[in-house]
């Protein structure tokens, strides 16, 4: 399972960007999120797990758990 932290959140939209250890950034939603995972809790540079799926726009982190 990919590792990352968290890098940008967009409370207001519900949605926000992950910087993954392997040097890319996918995006994520709040309802990706594991459910024992509250949104509006999340900051910037938590270091959080998370699985990949694709999207029509492209790969997208779903599953996300705090690491």
């Amino acid at each position: 399972m990919p590792t990352g932290t968290i890098k940008k959140l967009v409370s207001d939209r519900g949605f926000g960007f992950i910087a993954a250890e392997d040097g890319k950034e996918y995006f994520f939603h709040r309802t990706g999120l594991d459910p024992a995972v509250n949104f509006d809790s999340l900051a910037g540079g938590e270091h959080v797990s998370f699985e990949i799926e694709s999207s029509q726009k492209g790969p997208r982190a779903n599953r996300i758990k705090l690491a």
